[in-house]
């Protein structure tokens, strides 16, 4: 049996799409916070389960029965995501879960600037510790970011950053099928296994990119990285917020996203979505 969490989110809800294509739906266990909100699967078969990270109790019964249990990550910034994580895994010793199989991130280090990437790295050592076979999906940085990260460039002709550095643009929705296609595989993929596009353009290349695609220059600005913050508040955006994004920025300055891996392409079975694809797209108002 294969339990997914988060599957009312974009992510592990393609996944469990692709799952329905692969497998039976009575193979197939849905854990929702509000159960109400994952109908969908339960109408094409698939058991649906009440399970909350911050709500510890809840959540042995609903992971029981799993050969493999995909948890998604926190996604909230604010949240204490290594202790929710934390109950999650406790919870699948409990209940005796074959594997798990868990949404990390390319960028999972101990000393990355950017804050999911740390909690990323303590989660993978939370998993090293539980005694479950593992595999941790390090998927690339989600490429629909760049939609919001380089701004309004078609209008304005600029991207403007607090800082430059690779990053491996991979499509979530290609990451969700390559979940499907790992937990259906009778190949172990055992710890970190990344997951990435075949490229990391640094934001000088993404400008180039956008110009070539808009047929008009676009130039990019890195500007000081606490103006670039003042500036951000200035325009209505919370301070916190801003400096979570800064250290993305700083994060992919420093390498932290640069790696890529044939990996993903080779679970597809075709080449992934690239960044131009992405800037390529019209843009979304």
């Amino acid at each position: 049996m294969i339990v997914i969490t988060g599957a009312t989110g974009a992510l592990n809800g393609a996944t469990v799409d692709h799952l329905l294509e692969r497998v039976p739906a009575t193979e197939i266990v849905v854990v929702a916070r509000d159960p109400a909100k994952a109908l969908r699967f339960a109408d094409r078969g698939a058991a649906v389960r009440h399970g909350d990270y911050a709500d510890p109790d809840s959540l042995p019964a609903a992971f029981e029965g799993a050969d493999q249990l995909l948890l998604v990550s926190s996604s909230d910034p604010a949240a204490d995501a290594v202790s929710l994580h934390r109950n999650a895994i406790a919870a699948a010793v409990t209940a005796g879960v074959g594997r798990i199989l868990y949404t990390s991130h390319q960028g999972a280090a101990s000393d990355t600037p950017f804050g999911p990437g740390r909690d990323h790295a303590a989660t993978e050592q939370l998993l090293v510790e539980s005694g479950i076979p593992w595999t941790s999906l390090r998927n690339g940085f989600y490429a629909h970011s760049l939609s919001w990260l380089t701004g309004p460039w078609r209008e304005t002709g600029v991207i403007t950053v607090p800082a430059d550095g690779p990053v491996s643009w991979t499509a979530r929705a290609d990451a969700a099928e390559a979940a499907a296609v790992i937990l259906t595989s009778n190949d172990a993929y055992d710890g970190p296994t990344t997951l990435t596009a075949g490229a990391a353009p640094t934001f000088q290349e993404i400008a180039a990119i956008a110009s070539e695609v808009s047929g008009r220059m676009i130039r990019l600005v890195v500007m000081d990285a606490e103006e670039w913050v003042a500036a951000q508040v200035a325009a209505g955006q919370k301070e916190f917020m801003v400096r979570f994004l800064l250290g993305m920025y700083h994060a992919a300055e420093q390498g932290f996203f640069a790696g890529v891996d044939p990996l993903l392409g080779t679970l597809l079975n075709r080449q992934p979505l690239t960044a131009r694809d992405v800037l390529a797209q019209p843009a979304v108002h």
